[in-house]
């Protein structure tokens, strides 16, 4: 296996807005780079990798060469699209930051992308390919976009000043249906020089990034057939967690619709309960009043009707004829009747003592026998009486005449 350092030199310069390499040639590029990334780790873990820009603002190194590939992809992320290429620069930058790699056990190689006009002259080109060769260093440049011949040609003076027993390489991609990095698969990029070893971990590493290869997930089973299980294991467990996230939210919603139809349901039945309230208490006011005028009307009825059954007043002294005892208790009852009758005739001799009253009105405290309103009720009260003691008088006398 080759152990190798190696300088990715990305032009983003303004040509790479162009839209003839789907989806454009930036994207393309990036996407071919982080192949060639991805496939000259997976040949040696020893190897390295950097990546540089050779545009815009000036000749920027992203990345010093380094073995981890999370690193190297992320740099790709986020570059600036602007300003003219400057190859010229960009293969020196690059031949320096080769020079100061840690292991120098390591081959040297710098992979070009030109994708826009070269300004410099053939000479200078020249001049810096027979300084690469002198150093070691190998150069693979991809030709893509511009169809000038004056590209061409400066580019293929650079590659015979640079090569040493075919190390280096130039690639001429046409602008077309193919993707940029599909092409470059099958070019000595990615096989190398003739290495089996080379082209098994290109081929695995564009399979693996880009998912282009056919088969699922992107990764041939027969090459890596513990990462095609393991992918395939994962996949089923996503799809069992979204089934399972899917059914929970169903059930979820079910739920909150049972509830919302039961609270609709409970509004309903309290609606009618307090309905019928009204009614009943008017149904139960209804009947106590007909129970109370029924009450009524039997109290009436009751009042109206005699307590005695006969309906005629009994005669006390028919029953007394019959019953001895019950008439000495009726003659017994009228002697003390008569005993009485002499106290109405005693108060009204009283009242016509009007030098008894007055004396006892005058010790009553705050009344004055003479005012007119007094002597008014004393008359009205001697006159009452007189009649009540004449009334006394007739009632003895029948009496007396009774029993004689």
């Amino acid at each position: 296996m080759v152990l190798e350092a190696t300088m990715i030199c990305i032009d983003n310069s303004e040509w790479m807005r162009n839209g003839d390499y789907a989806p454009s040639r930036f994207q393309a590029q990036t996407e071919a780079a982080n192949l060639i990334c991805g496939a000259k780790t997976q040949l040696n873990p020893e190897n390295t990798v950097g990546v540089m820009t050779m545009a815009g603002k000036g000749v920027r190194v992203l990345v010093t060469p380094t073995s981890d590939l999370g690193k190297i992809l992320a740099c790709m992320h986020g570059l600036e699209i602007g300003g003219e290429l400057n190859l010229a620069a960009g293969i020196q930058v690059a031949q320096l930051a080769l020079k100061h790699r840690q292991n120098k056990k390591q081959q040297q190689r710098i992979i070009v992308f030109v994708g826009s006009p070269i300004k410099h002259e053939k000479k200078v080109l020249e001049m810096i390919g027979r300084k690469l060769k002198k150093n070691s260093v190998a150069l693979d440049i991809v030709n893509f976009g511009e169809d000038d011949e004056g590209n061409t040609e400066k580019l293929e003076a650079l590659l015979a000043a640079v090569n040493n027993n075919d190390s280096s390489h130039l690639v001429h991609v046409p602008a077309g249906p193919n993707a940029l990095s599909d092409v470059l698969l099958s070019t000595p990029i990615f096989t190398g020089d003739g290495e089996g070893g080379s082209g098994f971990a290109a081929a695995a590493a564009a399979a693996a990034a880009s998912g282009a290869s056919g088969y699922e997930f992107g990764v041939d089973p027969n090459l890596d057939p513990e990462l095609a299980l393991a992918l395939r294991v994962s996949m089923e467990e996503e799809r069992a967690r979204q089934e399972a996230a899917a059914k929970r939210a169903a059930e979820e919603a079910a739920k909150k619709e049972k509830q919302g139809e039961q609270q609709s349901s409970s509004q309903d039945v309290t609606m009618t309960d307090q309905d019928s309230v009204p009614a009943s208490e008017a149904d139960d006011k209804k009947k106590t009043t007909k129970h109370d005028e029924g009450l009524l009307q039997e109290a009436i009825a009751m009042s109206s009707t005699p307590s005695y059954p006969s309906g005629r007043d009994t005669n006390m002294s028919e029953v007394a004829e019959d019953d001895p005892e019950l008439a000495l208790a009726l003659q017994l009852s009228m002697q003390d009747g008569t005993k009485d009758a002499p106290s109405h005739s005693d108060m009204s001799q009283l009242l016509a003592d009007q030098a008894f009253v007055s004396s006892i009105l005058a010790s009553l405290p705050g009344v004055d026998p003479e005012d007119p309103s007094v002597k008014d009720v004393l008359t009205s009260m001697q006159n009452q009486s007189e009649p009540q003691e004449k009334k006394d008088e007739d009632k003895a006398s029948k009496e007396e005449e009774e029993k004689k």
